[in-house]
């Protein structure tokens, strides 16, 4: 057997083999194994199979292990983690600031997302010419587009200039070895997707956790928010963000939860505050971060693996403000727990791990958790609108104090009231670091803001000559800015030149 090391060429042959054998259930003919990607695409259940194919990168991000978990990634490298996973090697590698190009998080995150784009590529490629119904036709396309927007918006943030691959690839194609280009040309192609997206016919929600205009107008407020800010600094974009938020907030489909244990309920996953989330079924696909997110082997859980993945440092836990309900116990972290051998006596876990993505019924019981992984939620839509009202319309409007204090009323602390451009800036990144935490969204921030939060201060420093607490003599560059390519990749395609600093 071939094995294909570039995983662009192992997509391409990938995808013909998938679509042949796990959409068999939809084919009449009795030679499955003739079907090709020429010859698959010929009815509406062929377009439904294709574009559900693309959810599936997702899942893999959310893994979690002895070896870490690829989403930990993003968290290390915002200084505000910690772990007791001693073997996992490539979190050290993120958080003591010694990165390099064989992190194993960074590959997963260039494999996973380029295998999403190739799907989506093929899907919007080969289903215009399905004759089905055009109304269900156009929603597919419309999901596809926002998924290649998706992925791509991810691995832009991360890595910069990467190949742009628009159409379906094979061993002959000439995007096989696609060359990089600027985050503008990136940039360009998914703002483009999302209008078009925009104009699908999706509906505003979709409590099965489809993809919904909601999700689309979410993720563009998201892209034009990121683009106003650094590197591309398109500050015109900022009032184009608060606009997109705020179709969000005007449609009234979604709102805050009650209480925060909502947060971490599998009963209301794909509802209220969530907007668009990778789905996970116990006993089917059971959301697999909880090992992660368990203190090592303190017996607290059903789960056969507590690994002590990650958990909040001290600092950051102890930042919130003075009466702040998220930093309550069992609110956002937590620092003790019942035993599982007894739950009538419990253990101080020794550091505060993160309850918001804490399942208590599978911990308890079954091991087997029903959660969704949150992508996003209405709080960051608010956020969001907040930040970028208040530069679009040089200083905090009505609405941009409404919204962000929306959050903190939650959250049973004091509005924000009376502040200078600057100081309402501030305070709404802080917010977002703080309502946001462990979701995968603070690193990000840091990048387009050239900011870092130090929990020590309560303020946000430049990101070039920021030290983590844990870490006090070793400060971030430039190069932390990115990560790196991964070595598989630099190895298997000549056009590819590596991040500055690595």
């Amino acid at each position: 057997m071939k094995i294909y090391k570039n995983p662009i060429r192992f997509i391409a042959v990938f995808i013909s083999i998938s679509l042949a054998t796990a959409c068999s259930d939809f084919l009449d003919e009795e030679d499955e194994s003739n079907f090709t990607t020429d010859t698959y695409f010929t009815k509406a259940e062929h377009a439904e199979s294709a574009v559900n194919g693309i959810y599936q990168p997702l899942i893999p991000i959310t893994e979690s292990g002895f070896g870490g978990g690829t989403w930990l990634m993003l968290e290390f490298a915002t200084g505000l983690a910690n772990t007791s996973l001693g073997q996992a090697t490539n979190i050290y590698l993120v958080k003591d600031l010694i990165n390099n190009s064989d992190n194993g998080y960074g590959s997963s995150y260039w494999t996973e997302y380029y295998r999403g784009i190739s799907r989506a590529n093929l899907a919007i490629e080969k289903i215009p010419d399905i004759n089905m119904d055009e109304t269900e036709k156009q929603k597919y396309l419309g999901e596809a587009k926002f998924f290649r927007a998706y992925y791509y918006f991810g691995l832009v943030r991360m890595f910069g200039n990467i190949p742009l691959i628009t159409s379906s690839v094979d061993l002959g194609s000439e995007q096989l070895f696609a060359e990089q280009v600027s985050p503008n040309a990136i940039y360009d192609l998914i703002i483009s997707d999302l209008t078009e997206a925009e104009n699908s016919g999706l509906p505003w929600r979709d409590d099965s956790g489809r993809v919904s205009l909601g999700a689309v107008k979410t993720l563009l407020a998201d892209v034009y928010l990121t683009t106003a800010g650094f590197p591309l600094q398109q500050t015109a974009n900022y009032a184009l963000a608060a606009a997109k938020a705020k179709e969000v907030i005007d449609s009234n489909e979604y709102t805050l939860f009650d209480t925060y244990d909502d947060l971490h309920n599998p009963a209301t996953k794909n509802t209220g505050e969530y907007i668009f989330m990778t789905q996970f079924a116990a006993g089917i696909q059971s959301g697999n971060w909880q090992p992660a997110i368990l203190p090592y082997n303190l017996g607290i859980s059903a789960y056969s693996a507590q690994t002590g993945g990650i958990f909040s440092t001290n600092e950051f836990a102890e930042s919130y403000e003075v009466g702040d309900k998220r930093a309550e116990e069992k609110q956002f972290y937590f620092r003790s727990y019942s035993l599982e051998a007894d739950r009538n006596d419990s253990i101080n876990l020794g550091a505060p791990y993160i309850f918001k993505h804490f399942d208590v019924a599978a911990n308890e019981e079954s091991a087997q958790s029903d959660l969704n992984w949150s992508l996003y939620r209405y709080a960051d839509v608010l956020l969001m609108y907040a930040e970028a009202a208040n530069e679009a319309e040089s200083g905090p409007s009505a609405d941009a104090y409404e919204a962000v204090n929306l959050i903190r009323q939650r959250a049973e602390i004091a509005d924000l009231e009376g502040l200078t451009q600057e100081s309402f800036r501030n305070a709404v990144r802080i917010e977002r670091v703080h309502e946001l935490s462990f979701e995968n969204k603070t690193w990000y921030d840091m990048a387009r803001w050239r900011k870092a939060y130090n929990p020590e201060t309560n303020l946000l420093e430049d990101f070039v000559g920021h030290t983590f607490s844990y870490l006090p003599n070793k400060a971030l560059t430039e190069r932390e800015l990115l990560f790196p390519i991964p070595t598989g990749e630099m190895q298997n395609n000549p056009n590819l030149e590596q991040n500055p600093g690595y």
